[in-house]
């Protein structure tokens, strides 16, 4: 395409070639002449007047398709299914008149699209289980590395890096559940007619009830499925790109809270995306050091997070049996919500493997809240030996309001500990307050519940797709 045209930078700059491909043209159409010989090929077994050399040229030009002569039809039927038929029959000229017998559009439409939505269903889940295997692999690393927790982005009891990890893990394991309940109860529509209910079949097979059903079945067989919706208008359920994009737009919100922490804890020197040695973080300013993978996920997230309102509509306006509002929106909206997803998994496979870990930035900007919250400790300390529980809460109060404007007014350090130890209150506390301070005593059952949440819950999925491991988050630009 030349440089005067619009190009989508999903194709250009964050999809993974496969899903390109996966919903490129050729595809489509492949999978359009894959479902008039399977219809075809269905129709003979059950006794119509269909011969093996027609099917064995249907056959022949499955792949060769002559994409001049179906845009100059569509150009003059304004069909892009007639024009595909017509095309197809100037190849196979021996079965041009059995390709598409009794169907309607939406047979290859319909049920093409489905299978393309079934493919990247598994593009996805082969990038989601490799981001998960980088988390947990990274949450083992650095499960006993105590860390400032924060609620409200406000300093709260410790954690450690390793645990805040699982928090990430633990979404993508809810995104998993969902992506594999998606494609356990995953149906095509089959072979319906043109309003649902098989008429036109019933009227080629004599009105044969148990041949139009087995009809259905075969040719589903050779598609490689199983199920079917049960019933449907001309179309199978809109409902179902909703609960696609649904799915997708969970993966998003996931992959935006992991790259908007990591975007704050880059901030705070805590953390760091990968920085390539030759990488620009601004044209202005040389020093910086921008997350800009981490915005790029973000930015695409926000995207694919707004998309199953769109879907949500289409499903429902489906008037009776079907309108056809739903075609235009459907090409665009479905394919890039994919390909963004796919975007954002690269990018969170590349962040996740190559994450960069800053212990004494992490242990000084600890140890400047911890005192504060080692107060209780030290005031059960204080009781233990003799004194008063509430006479040391007040002191330690005012003390810790004395520390405080330290720290805000002056500009100084926490030296709260040092008041707590010259205070005549606390002076039998004196040989233990440094011990107090050890930050391992405050960071709970984290590293046992990392250990437990990926015994548990992560490896049996891992275990369950290693066949999947080993992809790499390469991203182009």
């Amino acid at each position: 395409m030349g440089k005067d045209l619009y190009e989508n930078p999903l194709i250009t700059r964050y999809a993974s070639k496969e899903m390109a491909e996966n919903f490129s043209d050729d595809k489509k159409f492949r999978l359009w002449r894959k479902l008039w010989i399977a219809l075809a090929e269905s129709e003979r077994e059950l006794g119509l007047n269909i011969t093996d050399e027609q099917i064995s040229e249907l056959k022949k030009y499955a792949d060769d398709i002559n994409y001049d002569r179906a845009a100059a039809f569509e150009k003059e039927v304004r069909h892009d299914v007639m024009a595909q038929i017509k095309a197809y029959g100037e190849q196979a000229k021996s079965a041009q008149g059995i390709i598409h017998l009794g169907a309607t559009s939406c047979f290859v439409g319909d049920n093409a699209d489905l299978i393309v939505i079934y493919n990247a269903l598994d593009i996805i889940l082969s990038k989601l289980i490799n981001v998960i295997n980088n988390l947990r692999n990274f949450a083992l690393k650095y499960k006993d590395l105590p860390t400032l927790g924060f609620t409200h982005f406000q300093p709260a009891q410790l954690t450690t890096v390793g645990k805040r990890a699982t928090l990430w893990l633990e979404d993508l394991l809810m995104d998993y559940n969902s992506l594999i309940a998606v494609k356990n109860n995953f149906k095509l529509r089959g072979v319906k007619g043109t309003t649902g209910t098989q008429a036109s079949f019933m009227e080629l097979f004599d009105n044969d009830e148990e041949k139009v059903k087995q009809l259905e079945k075969l040719v589903v067989k050779k598609l490689g499925f199983d199920k079917v919706y049960p019933v449907t208008g001309q179309t199978y359920p809109r409902k179902f790109d909703y609960e696609v994009l649904s799915l997708l737009s969970k993966i998003a919100q996931s992959g935006y809270r992991f790259a908007n922490d990591i975007r704050l804890l880059q901030s705070m020197k805590e953390l760091e995306e990968p920085f390539e040695t030759n990488q620009i973080g601004s044209s202005a300013m040389a020093y910086k050091r921008n997350p800009m993978r981490s915005e790029r996920l973000c930015s695409l997230a926000r995207f694919v997070i707004s998309a199953p309102t769109n879907a949500a509509f289409t499903a429902a306006t489906q008037w009776f049996e079907r309108t056809l509002d739903d075609s235009a929106n459907r090409r665009i909206v479905i394919a890039q919500a994919f390909l963004a997803t796919d975007g954002i998994l690269k990018l969170y496979m590349n962040i996740s493997e190559n994450l960069v870990v800053y212990d004494k930035v992490i242990a000084k900007r600890l140890m400047a809240e911890l005192p504060f919250m080692a107060t209780e400790n030290i005031i059960m300390e204080g009781v233990k030996r003799g004194g008063d529980r509430q006479i040391l809460h007040e002191k330690i109060r005012r003390l810790s309001m004395r520390a405080a404007k330290n720290i805000k007014e002056n500009g100084g350090e926490n030296n709260l500990i040092e008041l707590i130890k010259k205070d005549n209150e606390f002076k039998n506390l004196k040989d233990i307050i440094d011990d107090v301070l050890e930050p391992t005593k405050y960071i709970g059952r984290a590293p046992s519940q990392v250990v437990e949440f990926i015994d548990n819950d992560i490896d049996p999925i891992l275990k369950e797709n290693e066949d999947r491991l080993g992809q790499k988050g390469d991203i182009s630009v």
